[in-house]
Parts: C-alpha cells; sequence; structure tokens
C-alpha cells in the first residue's frame, strides 16, 4: 500500500502581494519530501483489510476482509503528553512513534477489540523531514508491533503556533471485535488480577517527572541515577505493546477485563472495569518497584497513595480473569513474553484497597 491522505497543512494563506507559502514560513517541498521518505515505512505496517484509495483525501479499510463478519468498531485516540518535552530537549525521537501507538492500542485491546490500523497528526512550527521521518518510522514499527496497519496520516506545518524544534503528536486507532465480544464481560467477586510487568515510566505524569528531575538539579544529558545511560534516554524508553499477548490471552478464554494503567494509575483505571458494588484487593509485594519509580519517590518525596494514582508504577496492563483459568493465563502470558504478577483478586465493595508497601 501507499501512504495515503497525508497532506501538509499550510499556516498561512496566500496573499495578492507577491510573497510565497515558503516566505510565511511552509515548506510543501519539505512535506513531500517526508511523504516520499515515509512511505516504506507506512508500507511495511499493511496487513489484511486495507484497500487501495482512488483518491488521495482517505484510506479505505475493509473490515470483512480481515475476518469479521459482524464487526463492532472501536475508536482511541490520544498523545504522548510531556514526554516529548525531553524527547526534543535531547534529539532523542525514535521511540515517541511507539509511545503514540501504544497508547492508542492499547486502550483498544482493553475492550476485546483487535487493532485495525492508525493515523497520526503531527504538528509544528517548521519542519525537519529527517525529524518527522524518524517520528513517523517510529509510529510504522508500533504499528507493526501491534498489528495494525498505519494508512494515513497529517503534518501540518504551523509557523508562529510552536517554537523552533518543537512538535505535537496526536494519534488515531480504529479496532474491531465481532458482536458479542465487547470487554468487561463477566466479572465478578474471586476474579484473579494479573498484572503485567511496563517498560518504566510509559507515558504519563512526565510534568511530574520533569519537575523531579528539576529538583534533582539534573539535566537529561546526566548519568541516571537508577540505571546506565542517560536520564534523559532512561525516561523515553517506549510505553510497552501488550496488544499481542492480551489478545492472544481474551481468545484463550477465561478473561474478563483488562485495565491499560495509565494517567490514574492502578487506583483510578482498575475500577473502570470493575461493576459497580465490585472493588479491587491488590498487594503491593506482589511485584518489585523498578528502580525509576523508586528514585521518583525518594527524590521527588512522593507518597505511595500519590505514586499509585499518577504512575503505572511497574504494572502497566492488569487483567480480571476466572479463577480457574488464573493458572492456565498466567503461563500463556509468560510463554508471549510478558512478565506476569498475581497481584490480587475482584472483591465485594467499591474502589482499590491496597495491603503492603511499595518496595
Amino acid at each position: 500500500m501507499g501512504y495515503r491522505g497525508r497532506n501538509i497543512q499550510p499556516g498561512a494563506a496566500m496573499t495578492n502581494n507577491g510573497i510565497s507559502y515558503r516566505d510565511a514560513g511552509v515548506d510543501i517541498d519539505a512535506g513531500n519530501a517526508l511523504v516520499e521518505r515515509i512511505k516504506p515505512a507506512a508500507a511495511s505496517t499493511a496487513r489484511s483489510g486495507v484497500m487501495d484509495a482512488l483518491g488521495g483525501f482517505g484510506a479505505l479499510f475493509d473490515p470483512k476482509a480481515a475476518g469479521y463478519d459482524d464487526p463492532v468498531l472501536v475508536a482511541a485516540t490520544d498523545g504522548v503528553g510531556t514526554k516529548l518535552r525531553i524527547a526534543i530537549d535531547t534529539g532523542h525521537l525514535d521511540g515517541v512513534g511507539q509511545d503514540l501507538v501504544a497508547m492508542c492500542v492499547n486502550d483498544l485491546v482493553c475492550q476485546g477489540a483487535e487493532p485495525l490500523f492508525f493515523l497520526d497528526y503531527f504538528a509544528t512550527g517548521k519542519l525537519s523531514v529527517d525529524e518527522g521521518a524518524r517520528v513517523v518510522e517510529g509510529i510504522a514499527r508500533g504499528c507493526k508491533g501491534a498489528g495494525c496497519a498505519l494508512i494515513g496520516g497529517e503534518t501540518a506545518e504551523m509557523p508562529g503556533m510552536y517554537h523552533d524544534g518543537d512538535f505535537d503528536l496526536a494519534g488515531f486507532a480504529v479496532g474491531a471485535m465481532q458482536r458479542g465480544t465487547a470487554l468487561p464481560a463477566g466479572v465478578q467477586a474471586g476474579d484473579v488480577l494479573l498484572g503485567l510487568a511496563s517498560d518504566g515510566v510509559h507515558s504519563n505524569g512526565y510534568s511530574l517527572v520533569r519537575k523531579v528531575a528539576e529538583r534533582a538539579g539534573l539535566g537529561w544529558d546526566a548519568a541516571a541515577p537508577f540505571t546506565e545511560g542517560s536520564l534523559g534516554q532512561a525516561l523515553l524508553v517506549p510505553t510497552r505493546l501488550y496488544v499481542k499477548p492480551a489478545l492472544a490471552a481474551v481468545r484463550a478464554g477465561g478473561v474478563h477485563a483488562l485495565a491499560h494503567i495509565t494517567g490514574g494509575g492502578i487506583t483510578e483505571n482498575l475500577p473502570r472495569v470493575l461493576p459497580k458494588g465490585l472493588g479491587a484487593d491488590i498487594d503491593l509485594g506482589a511485584w518489585s518497584l523498578p528502580p525509576v519509580f523508586a528514585w521518583l519517590a525518594e527524590t521527588g518525596g512522593i507518597n505511595q497513595s500519590e505514586m499509585l494514582k499518577t504512575f503505572n508504577s511497574g504494572i502497566g496492563l492488569i487483567l480480571s480473569v476466572a479463577a480457574d483459568r488464573a493458572d492456565a493465563i498466567s503461563q500463556l502470558l509468560a510463554d508471549q513474553g510478558e512478565t506476569v504478577y498475581r497481584l490480587g483478586h475482584v472483591s465485594e465493595g467499591d474502589g482499590v484497597r491496597y495491603t503492603g508497601q511499595l518496595a
């Protein structure tokens, strides 16, 4: 497939005094060069269901060709947040594309949906073809990791809206499920809660992360206090993609709900998939707090309650599974490359109740 639907959006209108878009700060040629460079990356994400578009203003997808007889579509949108500030300041741009994809598709799978296709929106004041391509190539890698097609996007070059070198990203994912298979479904007291390890901070809480680094007097090029390499690099580890192992678990049977642990942490995200009247009992000793979070808590003086409702604290996805399927699902997820923790269980009463301490 070709990479269709991507246009350069000019930030100023042509006037009749003879100036050009380039004079106004919009480089159409750079936009065209970006499209040509990223075509192979987008093409590498092709999957069943992608259709040729007759025009250049949209991209088509056929859910029947993707294997769905009676599909229900599910859509999600998100961004990367102020993690982008670190990426821009350090020039390490290759991972934020995966962040963008993961923040959308990890939400889709929580509804029981398979991600089908993805579109991105890249906005900047002055387009750098190299930087734009590195970001979109990262998006393509994320799409391949999630099994969805990158079928289009938009580049907006808007001088006067962004400082030099700055840009912003938004992503849009669409998935599908067979009618009648939506999650959550069947959650009950006694369900076992399985947690999948995160790959660090993922893409939430970075305004607080940046404040902690500022308080510590550390620049992004300083040695990371909790791991090898620079602080900036350590904080830019991409958000983990949970789509394929999560779908495998759902299809194996026994999974009643999934919660993507993003902004709001476990405290606010897990209750979103629990029926009224049911809550969760979580043993904080079931996993070890990853070093990056221990550093954030100690350096920032962040208490346990704040950690658990701001960051993922080492758990990126939680599954509520039937008790008699917990061992089998745990093994399946481990075979898929996930680190699995038995966190606790669903119980009567609203909210999340913690025992033990993050350590």
